[in-house]
């Protein structure tokens, strides 16, 4: 992570990913789901703390404890001040040890491990919380991963302290991952890719699928498909009354507008226009 636009890339698609989460179970899978994934490291537990209880307890998971379906393999709970981990929910600061071998604080959970950075989780100056990766190479983490862990802490702890506050967050058209989907559509023309998606669009503006998909329905009143499929639809009709293509069929300007089947284009383009793409290509012939 040796350049500022990649980080910028990752932290994008955290904020948007957690966009539409409200609640704590939710937050914290997306986060080891899609974001310390992302990250490609070998494991990482997100620890909560149970005030009443004065215990940090695991809620979510990335690698081996992750058992499935949302479930942590062999959860367990560490006191404030027990461990690597309790040490920096009670200090509330980051600890980056080279080789646990030498730290007498070490906890072996599911395996021993070499390395570990474990990053506090703060609300308000209040320790809420622990983000915690080990791993199985001595010295793995650097001040990269450690500026990283922070940050995603840091927005993990921003999502967190608005789960019980009124959702007040709109997308307006000033959007400015709206603009430029809507410069890749009409300028770019990226809708004539047939192969393209949610995933493949997501990729491109850095954001999840899952906030591209609700910004289009919140802004165009329609499913992201509808949404792309509308400038296909034009595109075609386009080039159905564009004497230039008299000699294309219509499947050929189907294809060439990003539809990728005969069947496909002509049930979308009747949804949208009423007629078929034949229909409307003799209509438009039959006004000139």
């Amino acid at each position: 992570y040796d350049k500022p636009s990649q980080i910028t890339g990752i932290l994008s698609y955290f904020s948007t990913s957690l966009f539409d989460k409200d609640k704590l179970d939710d937050v914290l899978w997306d986060i080891v789901e899609n974001c310390i994934a992302y990250l490609q490291l070998e494991d990482c537990i997100i620890y909560i703390l149970d005030d009443s209880k004065k215990v940090l307890v695991q809620k979510a998971a990335f690698g081996n404890k992750n058992q499935g379906e949302r479930k942590i393999l062999s959860p367990i709970e560490i006191s404030l001040g027990q461990g690597i981990v309790g040490q920096v929910a009670q200090s509330g600061d980051y600890e980056c040890v080279y080789n646990v071998a030498y730290d007498e604080r070490y906890v072996v959970d599911d395996i021993s491990r070499s390395s570990e950075l474990a990053v506090p989780i703060t609300i308000d100056d209040k320790v809420v919380g622990v983000l915690d990766s080990e791993h199985s190479q001595e010295g793995f983490f650097n001040e990269h991963h450690i500026l990283l862990f922070q940050l995603i802490a840091k927005l993990t702890a921003k999502k967190l302290a608005q789960i019980n506050v009124e959702n007040t967050t709109n997308i307006t058209n000033d959007n400015l991952y709206f603009k430029e989907l809507d410069f890749l559509m009409k300028e770019a023309k990226i809708y004539r890719d047939a192969s393209l998606g949610l995933e493949g669009i997501s990729k491109m503006l850095k954001i999840s699928s899952n906030y591209l998909s609700q910004m289009v329905t919140g802004l165009r009143g329609s499913d992201f498909s509808d949404y792309v499929n509308s400038f296909r639809v034009e595109d075609a009709k386009s080039k159905l009354k564009n004497p230039k293509f008299v000699k294309y069929t219509t499947l050929a300007i189907g294809l060439e507008s990003g539809f990728n089947s005969e069947s496909n284009f002509y049930n979308i383009f009747k949804k949208h226009v009423g007629v078929s793409p034949k229909e409307y290509r003799q209509s438009e012939q039959e006004v000139k």
